[in-house]
C-alpha cells in the first residue's frame, strides 16, 4: 500500500429509483481488491447516460458489480489484489469499471486500467474510458470502419458523439453528425465533424443524401433506436452497417426487411457493461495499442462540459437529463 487507507468512504448513491434528487452522499466500507483488481483513490468520476438510467431503475448493475453508480474513474492506485501488476501501485490511471465510480475509492480490474499521461489532467482522464471503449468497439470492431468511409453519428455533442468525431477523424473517416440546434452544430464542427445537421430544422435523411450525393454512408452509430432505425437505414449505402448502442427513442423498431436484403445491410449493436472482464481486457489491449497513443500524443482530448463536486451528483444528473451539455460531465471526488 502506498498510503493509509481508511475503513470507510463517502459515496453518492440512492436507496430507491427516482429523479436526480434521490442521489445522496452516504458512507460505506472501502472495498478491498480481489484477484486481478486494484483499489483506486478516485480523483474524478465520469457521468454517463447509463448512470442516469440506473438511477431511474431501468439499468441494474450486472451480477457482482458495485450498486454505486459510475462507470469510469481516474485517480491513484493505492492497493493491489493478488496477481495485479506491482508496477501499477502509486500510478495515476483511468479505468472502465462496472460500477462504483461515484465514491472516494473504487475497485478496478487491473487489465482495464490505462496509465494517465503526465500532461493529461485527471478530470479529463476520467472522461475518457466509457466513451473510448464504447466508440472503439462499436465503430471499429462491430462497424468495421476503415479509412475513407463515412460515419453518421446521432447526438454529435454528447460524450459518445464527441469521441466518435475525434476517433473517426483520427482514422480517416468523414464524420456527419446530427445535433439539436444551431449552437450544437457549430460546436460539433469546431470539434472536427465534417458536417453537422440540425435535426430540429431539417430532415437528416434528406441532408445525408444531399451531403453524400445520394450515395449514403457506410456506418450509422445510433443512440436513438425506435422510429429512427428505418430512417437510419435509408441513409446507408450498399453493404452499410447500422450499430445501435442506446435506445433513447424506444425499444421497438419497424423496418422493411426487403431494403435490408436489397442493400445487403448489417444491423448490430452492443452493451458494454455486462460483458466479461476477459472481453473487456482484450478490448483494452487493442485500445492501448491503437487508440491510446492518440491520447498520449495529445491528438485526442475529451470535450469537457462541467465539473460538479461528488456532493452535487444530483445536479450533474439534472444537467445531463436537460440535454444542454456539450461533451463530458464529471464529478470531482477528491
Amino acid at each position: 500500500m502506498s498510503e493509509f487507507i481508511p475503513e470507510t468512504m463517502k459515496f453518492s448513491g440512492f436507496e430507491a429509483p427516482g429523479g436526480p434528487e434521490v442521489l445522496r452522499l452516504a458512507d460505506a466500507p472501502v472495498p478491498r481488491p480481489g484477484a486481478g483488481e486494484v483499489l483506486v483513490k478516485v480523483a474524478f468520476a465520469g457521468v454517463n447516460r447509463p448512470d442516469v438510467i440506473q438511477r431511474q431503475g431501468f439499468y441494474p448493475p450486472p451480477p457482482g458489480a458495485s450498486p454505486i453508480p459510475g462507470l469510469e474513474i481516474a485517480g491513484e492506485v493505492v492497493a493491489l489484489g493478488q496477481g495485479a501488476d506491482p508496477a501499477l501501485l502509486g500510478r495515476k490511471v483511468c479505468a472502465l469499471v462496472a460500477g462504483g465510480g461515484y465514491a472516494q475509492y473504487s475497485l478496478a480490474v487491473a487489465a482495464l486500467c490505462l496509465e494517465v499521461p503526465a500532461d493529461l489532467p485527471l478530470d479529463e482522464a476520467a472522461a475518457l474510458p466509457e466513451t473510448l471503449f464504447t466508440v472503439w468497439h462499436n465503430v471499429f470492431e462491430r462497424g468495421w470502419a476503415k479509412e475513407g468511409e463515412t460515419l453518421l453519428v446521432h447526438g454529435g455533442t454528447s460524450g459518445i458523439g464527441t469521441m466518435a468525431i475525434m476517433l473517426g477523424k483520427a482514422f480517416g473517416l468523414t464524420v456527419i453528425v446530427t445535433c439539436g440546434g444551431a449552437d450544437k452544430c457549430a460546436a460539433a464542427l469546431q470539434i472536427g465533424a465534417d458536417h453537422a445537421i440540425d435535426y430540429k430544422a431539417a430532415d437528416f435523411v434528406e441532408e445525408v443524401a444531399r451531403i453524400t450525393g445520394s450515395q449514403g454512408v457506410q456506418i450509422v452509430l445510433d443512440m436513438v433506436a425506435g422510429d429512427y432505425v428505418m430512417r437510419n437505414l435509408k441513409c446507408l449505402a450498399d453493404d452499410g452497417r447500422h450499430v445501435t448502442i442506446a435506445v433513447q427513442g424506444g425499444l421497438q423498431a419497424t423496418i422493411n426487411m426487403a431494403e435490408v436484403m436489397r442493400h445487403r445491410l448489417t444491423l448490430t449493436g452492443s452493451t458494454l457493461r455486462p460483458r466479461s472482464n476477459q472481453f473487456k481486457a482484450l478490448l483494452a489491449q487493442e485500445i492501448r495499442s491503437l487508440a491510446w497513443p492518440l491520447v498520449t500524443g495529445g491528438v485526442i482530448r475529451p470535450v469537457m462540459d462541467q465539473t460538479f463536486p461528488l456532493s452535487e451528483a444530483a445536479a450533474a444528473h439534472a444537467r445531463m437529463e436537460a440535454g444542454s451539455h456539450i461533451g463530458k460531465i464529471v464529478l470531482a471526488v477528491r
